[in-house]
Formats: C-alpha cells, structure tokens, sequence
C-alpha cells in the first residue's frame, strides 16, 4: 500500500515552508511524516477492526496528526504531564505509546496497558509517560492539567524537594481538546485559575471546525475562541495552521517555552481538519457539503507533508513509499497481536473501584489508641478544625482550599485581622499557622475546586477541599461522578486521586430554605468509588475524618450544618492519632422491641423518640450508621433478628433516599426476621421551605420517628 497521494503546494506556502525548513532535521522531518501515517493507518485498521466486531467502537484522529506530532515533540516524554483528549492519537504516538498498545485497547484485551479492557478505544494512559487517564466527558481535563501544574508548582517547597529535581525542573502540563470543548464552563474556570496562578500550562486547542455536526460559528461567537481568549492577563495566544506540520511544530515550541520558563500559560488554536466523521455512530455527509469536504480533503495534512518532504529535496516519493510499507507491516504485526490477545477474565469486572491496599474499614483504622479523656467537651466544628489542624501537621502534602476557607486579609496576614476562615469557621486559623500555599481561597465554581483537586491528587497530593454548602455541589457533578470516582477504575489501578470533599449539609436551621438546607447522600451512595461519611458527634468526626484524610480513595465527607455548634454532641478531643473504621455503626442506645436506624441530624430525635417510646413501654435501638459507603450491614441485620421491627429514618427526601436502598436489603434478606414490615421516615418530597412552620412539617421530626415507632411495635 502506497502512501497518500503527493500534492504541489502552492509557492507561497512553499516559501512558507522553506524559511522554517531548519527547524527539524531532515531525518526528523521523516520521523515526524512517519509517525502521521502511523497515526492514520491505525484510524483505518481500528475502522476494519470495528466492521469484522473485533472492536466495538472507534474514533478518530485523522486531520489533526501535524499539530499532534508537533506537540510531542516540544515536549519532554515522560518529564511534561499530559491531558490528552480521545483524539490524541498521533501525539500519544509522538509521547511513547506503541501501536500495540493502542489496538489492545481497541480490541479490550486484559493486558491494554491504559485500561486493561475498561476503558473505551482511542483513550490512552500512562504512568511513565505522564499521559493521565482521560474519560469521554468534554472539557473535565482542563482543570486537572490545572490542578497537576499546581502541584508541580507546591511539590519542591511542601516535600522539600530541590528545586533542579529531575522530575520537576521546568516541567509543563500540557490539555488538549477539541473547538467544541471550549464552549464548556470548566474550559473558562481553567484558564481564570490558570491565569491567576501563572501557571505553565499549554492549551491546544485543535478546532476542525465541528463539534460532532455542530459548526463551530454556532458554538463559539465570532467563530474565533483564540479572540476571545485574549484579553485574559497572561496568557499567551497563538494562532497556526495544524495542518502545516512545520508551522505545528514552531509553534508548540515557542508555546512550550513560554510555559516553561514560567512566563504563564499558553493557548495554541490550532485549524485542523476533520476528514473521517466524529465516530463510527455519525455520518458527515448529512452536515458537511461535498464543496466542504474537498476543501477539507485539499488540506489533509499528511498530503500536505508529503508534499513539503519532495518539493524540500528531504524525501523522495520512492523514499516516502517505503516508509509506508514500513508503516503497514508495523500495523499488521500490533493488529494480528492485539486481535490473538487474551480478554479480561469476568471475575475482574469489580476489581479496582476502590483501593486494594487501603480500605477505611479495616482494622488499621481501629479507634486505638483509645480516646484521650482530657481537656472540656468541644463542638463538632472545633473537633474537625482540630483534626485538620493535626493533620496537616502530619503530612504536609495536604492542601486545604474552597471558598472562604482561608483566614488572611489582603493586609498579608497581619496577625489584628482576622479573616473568614470557612463560613462555619471549620478552617478558621489554619491558613495562618500553615502558610497561604497550603491553605487558599478558590473561585466560586464548584467544579473548579473538585477538578482542581484531582489534578493535584495524580501528581501525590492530598487535598481536602471544602464546598461551601452541599446545596451548591451540583456543578462540580460531573468531576465527582465521571472523574474522581472513576480514575482508578478506568485506568485499572494506574491512577487515583485520594481527595477528601467536606460538605456542610442538611437543615433545621432556620432561614436556610431551598438552598441552604437540602440532603441528598443517596445519590452520591450511587457513585461506585465514592466513599461516603456522616458523622453525628464531635469524637466520630474527628475519628472518622482522619480515616478519611489517611484512605486512598476519595470521600465525601458530610457535615450537618445543625450539628456544628450543639451541646448533646459534645466530645473530648480524641487526639490526634484517633482513627475511626467506616462500616463501623454505633449502637447509641440498647433496646429489644424496635431497632431504629439512622444517621446525621436524626440521631438525636430518634434518641429523643426512643425515651419517650419507653415510657409507653416500647423498648428501642438506635442504631448510628455514621458512613454511608461503606455502611454496617452487620449491625443492622443484628439490630433487626434481635428486635424483628426496624424504623429507618433519615433527613433526606422519603421517596429514593438512603432509606430505601436499606428497607430492599433487609426485605430481600432478613425477611424471615421481620415480624412487621419495614417503616420508612424521611422528610416530604418537595423542597425545604423558607418559613419555620414549613420547614418542620417538611423535615422530619421525633414525633414522627415516635409514630413510626408506635406503628412497627403495634403491628
């Protein structure tokens, strides 16, 4: 098989050419066509492996390979950090990654190195070469190359490390996406934290025009983002045609220089082409004129090379004829041992959702040594400023931040001002005992802290954010539930982010209303990764926030707002080597007629139900999950054989809240250990309304977990 068809360019752009021509060697320029039309003829052998179903999906990355092979070779392999995106294909090839490795991939054989058969084609990793496992959500990457640059940024001064390490001298983080990934926000929060940090970030934009069948006129006003993005301070805007590969490679160079000798960010737009549809599932002649396409087809730029390499004297056609080949038997041999390549045994399916060294609910995190019984009872907001305080004494690799968090003033902490220090004062002096590098104020995007926070956890950081009000979590979704829950799992243990996210949640706070007082655990329970915490004393959340602190995977940490400052949760700072296992429920209250189960702000009314059962001589368990993911099965069954009745109350909405997922497990279960059926009290499904006499007929009260009570023992 020949190579593509040669085509003149015109004098101009031959000039063009020819005044750069000294950039690369000769040599270097055949590598460089060599590596496009490896990048090609795997996009075509990934379609044929798709039509004979020995793949079941495929996208490609043909009209973007010059600027992809130009941007791997600015950068140092191994040395630079990478956020590709799914059509990376010829940069990933440029990096290190080998054809092999990419049709293992394709075909989802046990030993795929980016996924071992978990992640989806055309989505490559690796450790080695600090290509960071993508996911297919658009824009998401952007602010982990943001939060990865940070951490090379803080690593050399946190760890001590010198500052000319091999590993961290003058590296850069590179992101690249597509035109149509610019239109999303965690596009624009990145390049506001990029920007403000000075960070060496490179942005590659690689616009062929279309995102999927949307032109980019209608995603992006003027058409233009590299106009749009200039007037953000710092940043270096560079405009190419990627379709030049000379042109590519000057300008990745100069953007990667600029990054790396700390001069800021950088954005490189680069005009592609996009001669092949979006995927196997899309059709561009439904959108795309057959005038378009031909235009598109005229610059193709691996015709384009060709062309350059003879017209230059670097190349002749017989020359570039047996590169081809070359090229072909390469694919041919990754092709027939990928396709011979073993799949995943079925038994892994459920391997590497959570980590297989660290797990919270293990023995290790075992409340010893036990609690230290000195000093006054303290509230739950000062055990968990404590706890952090501690911790971050004890390894400086944690990093605090969020809105508000921080404690300083404008006046560079002058010691008679005070600052925030979180809006419930959970950091409150942190910042100024550990320095404003470890301890900061993020934008008021919700995303951008989680996101960030992921970056900065690949590269062995531990951060623990904060969002302010779990009311306001929504926008960071998306980085919790396709990001921080799924890295480790996509990239079959490769990569992990241990990020702990502290929530203040939930009601009984009068004023609060529809946004300052919503629960809502059940869904993230729905999150495979996640582990999820909440506390309902001052001792358990310094307990369990340190497991949380110390674990490996990343947690939701849930704070009940109502909880913070009261007096019947009181505790004794535990010191601070106390650990508390997840999955460990607490039995707050012995009894053999009804078992409640319960967590959070329904602790104490299901307590205050149960003595007031009592004296009608129903004798009740309360039962305290404390965590969510993972919780204690063991105590609830034990609860329910010993009293064969069970009340599940809970704070959050009655219809598909926690409660529920429990009252199925022990119906399914335990049935033959039920003498009534299962009671579910929870707070009305609608919103939780401004005025008081609303709020409590919406939330749940002790009264109600007193009827539930009545009702299951009457049965």
């Amino acid at each position: 098989m020949k190579g593509p068809a040669l085509t003149k360019e015109p004098a101009a752009h031959a000039l063009a050419v020819g005044d750069r021509a000294g950039v690369l060697s000769r040599e270097e320029l055949i590598r460089f066509y060599r590596t496009m039309l490896l990048s090609r003829r795997l996009d075509d052998r990934e379609l044929q492996l798709k039509n004979q179903s020995l793949s079941y999906f495929q996208i490609s990355g043909a009209g973007h390979e010059a600027v992809q092979v130009a941007a791997g070779l600015a950068l140092r392999p191994g040395h630079d950090w990478v956020f590709p995106y799914y059509r990376d294909r010829a940069l990933c090839l440029t990096l290190g990654v080998t054809p092999r490795d990419m049709l293992l991939n394709a075909v989802g054989a046990k030993d795929d190195p980016n996924s071992g058969g978990r992640q989806m084609p055309t989505h490559w990793s690796s450790p080695t070469l600090r290509i960071v496992s993508p996911s297919s959500a658009c824009t998401t990457q952007c602010l982990h190359a943001v939060g990865a640059a940070e951490a090379g940024e803080l690593l050399p001064r946190l760890l001590d490390i010198r500052s000319d390490a091999p590993s961290l001298d003058g590296e850069v983080t590179l992101v690249s996406l597509g035109d149509g990934q610019t239109s999303g926000g965690e596009f624009w929060e990145s390049l506001n934290s990029a920007c403000m940090g000075h960070l060496p970030v490179v942005y590659l934009v690689e616009d062929n025009g279309y995102a999927i069948s949307v032109p980019v006129e209608v995603q992006t006003p003027g058409g233009d983002i590299s106009e749009l993005v200039e007037s953000f301070p710092g940043l270096h805007v560079i405009r190419v045609d990627g379709t030049d590969g000379v042109a590519s490679f000057r300008a990745m160079s100069e953007a990667v220089a600029w990054a790396r000798g700390r001069s800021g960010p950088a954005l490189v737009h680069a005009h592609v082409t996009r001669p092949y549809s979006h995927s196997m599932s899309d059709d561009e002649r439904h959108y795309k004129s057959a005038a378009e396409r031909e235009a598109e087809a005229a610059r193709d730029p691996l015709r384009r090379f060709a062309g350059f390499l003879v017209d230059a004297g670097h190349a002749t056609e017989a020359e570039l004829d047996a590169v081809a080949a070359d090229v072909d038997r390469e694919v041919q041999d990754a092709s027939d041992r990928a396709v011979a390549a073993p799949k995943p045994d079925a038994s892994t399916a459920a391997l590497y959702v959570y980590s297989p060294t660290v797990d919270p609910a293990s023995a290790a995190f075992e409340a010893t040594p036990a609690p230290a019984a000195s000093g006054k009872p303290d509230t739950m907001v000062s055990a968990i400023n404590r706890t952090l305080e501690d911790e971050m004494a004890r390894d400086t690799r944690i990093v605090v931040f969020g809105e508000d968090v921080a404690d300083a003033s404008r006046a560079e902490l002058l010691t008679e001002v005070t600052g925030k220090g979180g809006v419930f004062k959970a950091t409150l002096g942190l910042q100024r005992k550990h320095g404003r590098e470890r301890v900061f104020n993020s934008p008021l995007a919700e995303a951008n802290i989680v996101g960030r926070a992921v970056g900065m956890a690949v590269r062995g950081l531990k951060p623990v954010v904060e969002i302010q009000f779990f009311d306001y979590i929504w926008p960071a979704m998306m980085q919790i539930r396709d990001e921080l829950t799924m890295l480790r799992y996509r990239s079959n243990n490769d990569w992990s982010c241990p990020v702990v996210i502290r929530v203040p949640i939930g009601g009984y706070l009068k004023g609060g209303s529809l946004y300052h007082s919503q629960s809502g655990e059940s869904i993230f329970a729905h999150c495979p990764g996640l582990r999820i915490a909440f506390p309902s004393t001052a001792e358990d959340a310094a307990g369990l926030l340190r497991t949380a602190i110390r674990a490996d995977d990343p947690v939701l940490f849930l704070e009940h707002k109502h909880l913070y400052r009261q007096t019947y949760n009181k505790g004794v700072y535990p010191g601070p080597d106390y650990t508390l296992p997840f999955a460990r429920a607490a039995v707050r209250r012995e009894g053999s007629d009804v078992t409640v189960v319960t967590w959070g702000a329904l602790v104490q009314r299901s307590l205050l139900a149960a003595e007031r059962a009592d004296r009608e001589g129903i004798d009740v368990r309360v039962i305290d999950l404390r965590t969510i993911a993972p919780y204690d099965w063991e105590s609830v069954a034990a609860g329910v054989q010993a009293t064969s009745r069970v009340v599940i109350a809970h704070e959050d909405q009655l219809t598909c809240g926690f409660g529920a997922e429990l009252a199925a497990r022990i119906a399914d279960e335990l049935f033959e250990h039920l003498d009534a059926p299962v009671k579910r009290v929870g707070a009305l499904d609608c919103p939780v309304a401004y005025s008081p006499v609303l709020e409590e007929a919406i939330l749940p009260q002790a009264d109600d977990v007193l009827d539930a009570i009545r009702t299951t023992a009457g049965y």
